[in-house]
């Protein structure tokens, strides 16, 4: 076994420095031509700049933080201390086994305890983590341990649900397949109240 493999996230990372734009480049050519086809042909010929572009758009992610995104409250909401919603918010991500997309809705519900962070801040919060190599469900624990985190509510309450291509363009071809995962913490994982709340506003059965 690589004894790489037994370093947590992070130290991989770290041991792994970020090559260069032309390594890059190269690397694309070479999966290419390993597929079959001609890097130099006229239609490939910008293929490599074009996909390390791309890849610098679809894992932005790894150069922003939670704490950045979810930087700013907002204490001015008329002691309001119910359930926050926002669902409903489109990602594409990254399956980190097959480099792949997976691509669906996240639903974020929190409970405030010292005022409430803006809603777009949310949806920015879910791109950061969509915006990586992933699995959905390290995803789903991500955003919920930086709302966790960042904003102290005192309860919160993650959904997502999406559709993999790594199962409906390969292996067993399942079209259409959706996977749903979720976690609960704080008051929502205590009370049973908040999670049927939750989905009912979801529309959905808990």
């Amino acid at each position: 076994m690589d004894a790489r493999a037994k370093l947590p996230p992070a130290a991989t990372v770290a041991d792994f420095p970020r090559p260069s734009r032309d390594e890059a480049e190269a690397a694309v050519r070479t999966l290419i031509a390993w597929a079959g086809d001609n890097p130099n042909r006229e239609g490939l010929l910008d293929t490599p700049k074009r996909v390390t572009k791309a890849f610098g758009e679809f894992f932005a992610g790894y150069d922003q933080s939670a704490s950045e995104v979810l930087d700013t409250t907002f204490r001015e909401v008329g002691g309001y201390d119910d359930i926050v919603l926002v669902k409903d918010i489109p990602f594409a991500s990254h399956c980190e086994h097959h480099m792949v997309p997976f691509f669906g809705k996240a639903h974020i519900a929190y409970l405030p305890s010292d005022g409430v962070v803006g809603l777009s801040k949310l949806a920015r919060l879910v791109d950061l983590y969509a915006r990586r190599l992933q699995v959905q469900e390290n995803m789903t624990q991500q955003v919920i341990d930086a709302l966790n985190e960042e904003l102290e509510p005192r309860g919160a309450a993650v959904m997502l649900e999406a559709e993999h291509m790594c199962m409906s363009m390969r292996g067993v071809r399942a079209h259409g397949a959706q996977t749903t995962t979720l976690r609960f913490t704080g008051k929502f994982a205590e009370e049973r109240d908040l999670q049927d709340r939750f989905f009912a506003l979801l529309g959905r059965r808990g």
